[in-house]
C-alpha cells in the first residue's frame, strides 16, 4: 500500500456554493474523518474524507495553497483543480490549529519535493541538451521522478519556459559529462539487480504455489477420510445421539415456552396498567365533560342576561332619543316666546318715547 494515513482529525464538510460563490453547502450531515494521505511513490500529500463510501474532500496540496482560519472554529482552503473551496467546521480552537499546522508543514514539504523533482528533470534534460558524445537516456519514468501528473514537469516545459541560448558541443568539461555517465551506469546497474531479485522472488513464490498445491490436495484427502469416519460414527452412535438430542429440543421448547409466558406476563403487566390509565383518563374525561356542561348552562344563561341588557339598552335608547326630540320642541317653543317677548319690548320701548 504505496499512500497512508498520517494524520486524521473529526470535523463537518462543507463546500463552496458553485452558483453564488458565497453561500456554504454542507456535504456530511455530521462530523466525519478527515484524514492527511501520503503517496510515498510519488511523494504526494492529499486531504480525503469519506462520508460513507462517498469521496467528499479529495484535495491534493500544492505549494500555492493557503489554509485560512476564518473564526475560532472554521477554516478554509481553495482547490483550483476541483474548481471549489472547501470548508471544515471543528468541534474546538486546539483541533482546527493542529489541522493548520499539518496544512503548512506538508505544504512546505510538497513545495521541497517540487522543487527536488524539478532539479531532476534539468539534471535529466541537461546530457540531452549539452553532451559530445551522444544522449544518455534516463532509466527512470516521469511517475518516478514527479508528484502527481498535474506536476509533472517535461524537459521540453521546463525548455519553453526559461528559454536560453543552445550551446556549444564542448561547453561542458569531459569530467562533468563523466560523471553523469557514471552516475545513469550505477542507476541501471541498480535496475537491474532489483530486477533479477525480483524474477528470483517471482521463481520462489511459483515454487511455493506448486508446493501449496500439493499441501492442499493432501489436506483434502485427510478431510475426505475424516469425513467418511465421522459419518461412520455417527451411524454407530445414532439412537444415542437422537435422545440426546431429542432432550436438548425439549430443554430447549421448555425454555422457549418459558420465555414466551415471561414476556406474556409482562405483556398482561402493561395490558394491567394501560386499563388503569384508561380508567383514570375516562374520570378525567366524564369530569371535564361534567364541567363542560356546567359551562354550557352558565353561558346559556349569560346569553340570556346579555339578551336582556340588549333589549334595555335599546328601549333606553329610543327613551333618550324621544327625550331629545321632545327638547328640541321645547327649545323651538321657548325661542318663538323669546321672539315675542323680543318684539313686544321693541313695541313698549317705542310707546315709552312717543309719550
Amino acid at each position: 500500500i504505496r499512500e497512508q494515513p498520517i494524520f486524521s482529525t473529526r470535523a463537518h464538510v462543507f463546500q463552496i456554493d458553485p452558483n453564488t460563490k458565497k453561500n456554504w453547502v454542507p456535504t456530511s450531515k455530521h462530523a466525519v474523518t478527515v484524514s492527511y494521505f501520503y503517496d510515498s511513490t510519488r511523494n504526494v500529500y492529499r486531504i480525503i474524507s469519506l462520508d460513507g463510501s462517498k469521496a467528499i474532500i479529495n484535495s491534493t496540496i500544492t505549494p500555492n495553497m493557503t489554509f485560512t482560519k476564518t473564526s475560532q472554529k472554521f477554516g478554509q482552503w481553495a482547490d483550483s483543480r476541483a474548481n471549489t473551496v472547501y470548508g471544515l467546521g471543528f468541534s474546538s480552537e486546539h483541533h482546527l490549529s493542529k489541522f493548520a499546522e499539518k496544512f503548512q508543514e506538508f505544504k512546505e514539504a510538497a513545495r521541497l519535493a517540487k522543487e527536488k523533482s524539478q532539479e531532476k528533470m534539468e539534471l535529466t534534460s541537461t546530457p540531452s541538451q549539452e553532451s559530445a558524445g551522444g544522449d544518455i537516456q534516463s532509466p527512470l519514468t516521469p511517475e518516478s521522478i514527479n508528484g502527481t501528473d498535474d506536476e509533472r514537469v517535461t524537459p521540453e516545459v521546463t525548455q519553453n519556459s526559461e528559454p536560453r541560448a543552445e550551446p556549444t558541443q564542448n561547453a561542458l568539461p569531459f569530467t562533468h559529462s563523466s560523471t553523469i555517465s557514471k552516475h545513469w551506469e550505477a542507476e541501471l546497474a541498480t535496475l537491474k539487480g532489483n530486477n533479477a531479485k525480483l524474477t528470483a522472488a517471482l521463481l520462489e513464490s511459483t515454487a511455493n504455489v506448486k508446493q501449496w498445491k500439493q499441501q492442499l490436495a493432501a489436506y483434502q484427502e485427510e478431510a475426505e477420510r475424516l469425513h467418511k469416519r465421522v459419518t461412520e460414527l455417527e451411524c454407530v452412535s445414532s439412537q444415542a445421539n437422537a435422545v440426546h438430542t431429542h432432550k436438548t429440543e425439549l430443554n430447549q421448547t421448555i425454555q422457549e415456552l418459558e420465555s414466551t409466558l415471561k414476556k406474556k406476563e409482562e405483556e398482561i403487566d402493561g395490558l394491567k396498567q394501560e386499563i388503569e390509565n384508561a380508567r383514570e383518563l375516562q374520570a378525567q374525561r366524564d369530569s371535564l365533560t361534567q364541567k363542560l356542561q356546567e359551562v354550557e348552562i352558565r353561558n346559556k344563561d349569560l346569553e340570556g342576561q346579555l339578551s336582556d341588557l340588549e333589549q334595555r339598552l335599546e328601549k333606553s335608547q329610543n327613551e333618550q332619543e324621544a327625550f331629545r326630540n321632545n327638547l328640541k320642541t321645547l327649545l323651538e317653543i321657548l325661542d318663538g316666546k323669546i321672539f315675542e317677548l323680543t318684539e313686544l319690548r321693541d313695541n313698549l320701548a317705542k310707546l315709552i318715547e312717543c309719550s
